[in-house]
C-alpha cells in the first residue's frame, strides 16, 4: 500500500542505515518501508553523487553503495533540475542538492538529522524532520487507508 509521500533522504539517514548493526534501527526500516513501496523515494543526479561520496568516506563497501545506487535507481523517482532557484538557502551547501531535488520533485519530506537543513523547514512546503518522525507520520497514514 502506498502513501502520497515523496520522500528525499539526507545523505545522514542513507549512512546510518547502511553503517547501524541493529536490524531496528529507524533508519533501516525507513529504507525497508521505501522498498516495500510504501512511499517514493526521489533522487537527482547530484544527490545520488553525494550518497556514493560520503558513503565511500565512511568506509562503506564498494558492493554495498554499489547495491543501495542500483535500488535507488530502479526503485526510486528520478527529478530532473529544472528550477535552481530557491526561497531560502542553507549555510552548508551539501545540503542545496537535496533541497533542489525536494523543490524540483514536490517532495512531501527531507529526513534528515541535519539541523541546517531542519532550519529550512519554514521556507518549503515540504517538511524537514528526523527518521522516527517520518516513520510515526507514515505509520498512522497506512493504518487510515
Amino acid at each position: 500500500m502506498k502513501t502520497a509521500y515523496k520522500v528525499v533522504p539526507d545523505t545522514n539517514v542513507i549512512i546510518a542505515a547502511e553503517k547501524h548493526p541493529s536490524s531496528t534501527s529507524p533508519n533501516k526500516e525507513f529504507v525497508e518501508r521505501w522498498q516495500q513501496d510504501e512511499f517514493v523515494l526521489l533522487y537527482s543526479d547530484d544527490t545520488l553523487l553525494e550518497y556514493i561520496h560520503k558513503l565511500r568516506t565512511q568506509g562503506v563497501a564498494e558492493s554495498s553503495i554499489k547495491k543501495l545506487i542500483r535500488a535507488i535507481l530502479a526503485l526510486g523517482q528520478e527529478v530532473q533540475i529544472q528550477f535552481y532557484h530557491l526561497p531560502q538557502y542553507s549555510v552548508d551547501p551539501d545540503d542545496i542538492a537535496f533541497l533542489l531535488c525536494a523543490d524540483n520533485g514536490q517532495a512531501t519530506h527531507i529526513i534528515s538529522y541535519d539541523k541546517h537543513l531542519k532550519d529550512m523547514d519554514r521556507w518549503y512546503p515540504f517538511k524537514v524532520c528526523g527518521t522516527l518522525e517520518f516513520l510515526r507520520e507514515l505509520r498512522k497514514a497506512l493504518q487510515n487507508k
